[in-house]
C-alpha cells in the first residue's frame, strides 16, 4: 500500500462517506444487512427480479454508493421504491486513531452504549482490514483485552459488513486510489468477539466479501480466527470456507482450560480432529495456529515440543493424527488486568527455532499500532458487559504444566475418538 497522506490527530471523528440520516433512513431496512441472495429476495419483494438486486449490490459495495438518486441504470421506479423503504447506512464513527506506522483504528457505535473496534493495516501492497464481530467477547481468554471487557451482544450481519463498506470506500477516498484500485486486499475476522458464536451473521458477511460483485475477495484472502469453537468449525466449513486460523496458545488442556477457557468444552483432541477435518474443504491446505508467547508460561523449548508431538509435526501425510498448519507467534501486548507478561525477544526465537526444527513453518507476527492499542489482543471498545467480566475474569495465577505426559494423554484420546469414529 502507499503511505497514507497526514492523519488527523488521534481521537477525531470522520464523516462517514454517503451515509444516510433522518428518521425516515432510521425507519429504512439497511441494504448492508444483505447478501446477494437476501437483496434479490428483498426485491423481489418490490416486484424487481434478480439482475435488479445485481445491479443494486454492486453499486453498494464497488461503488460503495448510498444515495439512490446516483445509481442511473435503475429504473427510476424501483429507486423511488428504495427511497422509501430503504437506506444504505454505516455506523457512525466515534474516534479515529493513527499509529505511527500508519494503522488506523476507528470506534464504531453500535447503540445502547457498546462500540466496537476495527483496525487497517497497511503492509507494502496489502491492505488488512480486521473486523470485530460481537460487542465485547464471552470467551474470557487470559491474554485478550476484550475478554476482560466483557460480553453485551452479537453485532448483525449488516454491522460486520458496514466496517468494510466504511473503510473500504473511505480509505480509496483518503489514499486517492484509482477506479477499481482496492483499499482492503485482506480481512481478517480477529477483532472484537468469536466470530463462530455470531454464526448466523457471520456467513452472510463473509459471502458479501466473497462476491464479485460486491468486494470480490478470495477465501484464501479472508481469515476467520476462532478459540474452538468445534461443532461451527464443521459447519463453515460446509458452508462457506475460508481461511481459518485457531487460537490455541497452549500445547496441554491443563493449561488450555485457564488460558481460553472454551477448552474445557472442546479440549484439545477434539479440536485438532475438527481443524483436520476442516482441510479436507478449506482453501489453504494448513491451518494457521495462533500462539501468544507469555512469558514464564507458555514458551519454553520443552513446550515448542509438545506443539511438535501435538500436531503430528514430522509424521506422514496420511498419519490420521498430522495436522497440516503454520504457527503464527505473537508477542503478548500487556494490559493491567491480565496479570501476564511477554515473553523476551530472545525466548521467542528460540521458540520458533524449535518448531522450525522439527519441519513446522513458524513466523513472528510484527506488532502493528500498539501506541493506539490496535495491536492483537487490545481491541476493548466500549461494551456494556451482561457476563459479570469482572468477577468472572479474577481469577488464580495461571498454574503451568510442563509435563510432555499431558500431550501423550491428549494424542491418545484423539487416536481413541478416531478409533470410534471409524471403527
Amino acid at each position: 500500500m502507499n503511505p497514507l497522506p497526514t492523519q488527523p490527530e488521534a481521537g477525531a471523528s470522520r464523516p462517514v462517506p454517503g451515509s444516510v440520516s433522518g428518521a425516515a433512513g432510521l425507519a429504512s431496512v439497511n441494504l448492508l444487512e444483505f447478501d446477494l441472495d437476501g437483496l434479490a429476495a428483498f426485491c423481489e419483494g418490490l416486484g424487481e427480479k434478480r439482475f435488479r438486486a445485481t445491479q443494486l449490490f454492486r453499486w453498494i459495495h464497488k461503488s460503495g454508493a448510498a444515495d439512490f438518486t446516483q445509481m442511473t441504470d435503475l429504473a427510476r421506479s424501483l429507486r423511488d421504491k428504495l427511497a422509501g423503504r430503504a437506506c444504505i447506512t454505516a455506523m457512525p464513527v466515534l474516534s479515529e486513531q493513527a499509529s505511527s506506522d500508519g494503522t488506523i483504528k476507528w470506534l464504531f457505535d453500535v447503540g445502547g452504549g457498546n462500540a466496537v473496534e476495527t483496525v487497517f493495516i497497511p503492509d507494502d501492497e496489502r491492505g488488512t482490514l480486521c473486523i470485530s464481530s460481537q460487542a465485547g467477547c464471552a470467551v474470557g481468554c487470559r491474554f485478550c483485552s476484550t475478554g476482560h471487557q466483557g460480553f453485551s451482544r452479537n453485532l448483525i450481519t449488516g454491522e460486520i459488513v458496514a466496517q468494510l463498506w466504511f473503510a473500504e470506500h473511505h480509505l480509496r477516498q483518503r489514499l486517492n486510489l484509482p477506479e477499481g484500485t482496492r483499499a482492503i486486499t485482506n480481512v481478517v475476522m480477529m477483532g472484537m468477539g468469536e466470530p463462530l458464536q455470531n454464526y448466523n451473521a457471520l456467513v452472510p458477511a463473509l459471502r458479501v466479501m466473497l462476491d464479485d460483485h460486491g468486494y470480490g475477495l478470495s477465501r484464501r484472502r479472508v481469515t476467520v480466527s476462532t478459540s474452538g469453537v468445534v461443532p461451527m468449525i464443521d459447519r463453515l466449513r460446509a458452508d462457506c470456507p475460508v481461511a481459518l486460523a485457531v487460537s490455541l496458545h497452549a500445547p496441554t488442556d491443563a493449561l488450555r482450560d485457564d488460558l481460553v477457557p472454551l477448552n474445557r468444552k472442546y479440549p484439545l483432541h477434539e479440536l485438532l480432529a475438527a481443524c483436520r477435518r476442516y482441510l479436507e474443504a478449506a482453501p489453504r491446505d494448513f491451518i494457521t495456529f495462533e500462539y501468544c508467547m507469555l512469558d514464564g508460561v507458555n514458551d519454553s523449548d520443552e513446550q515448542a515440543r509438545d506443539l511438535l508431538r501435538l500436531v503430528g509435526a514430522g509424521a506422514s501425510h496420511n498419519d490420521p493424527q498430522r495436522v497440516s498448519c503454520k504457527f503464527n507467534l505473537i508477542p503478548f501486548n500487556p494490559f493491567p488486568a491480565s496479570g501476564l507478561k511477554r515473553s523476551p525477544n530472545e525466548r521467542v526465537t528460540a521458540f520458533a527455532r524449535v518448531l522450525q526444527d522439527g519441519g513446522l513453518v513458524a513466523t513472528v507476527r510484527k506488532t502493528r499500532g500498539d501506541d493506539i492499542d490496535a495491536a492483537c489482543g487490545q481491541l476493548a471498545g466500549e461494551v456494556q458487559d451482561r457476563t459479570h467480566a469482572h468477577t468472572r475474569m479474577t481469577r488464580a495465577p495461571v498454574q503451568v504444566h510442563r509435563s510432555g505426559s499431558a500431550v501423550a494423554n491428549t494424542i491418545k484420546a484423539g487416536r481413541a475418538g478416531a478409533q470410534e469414529t471409524h471403527g
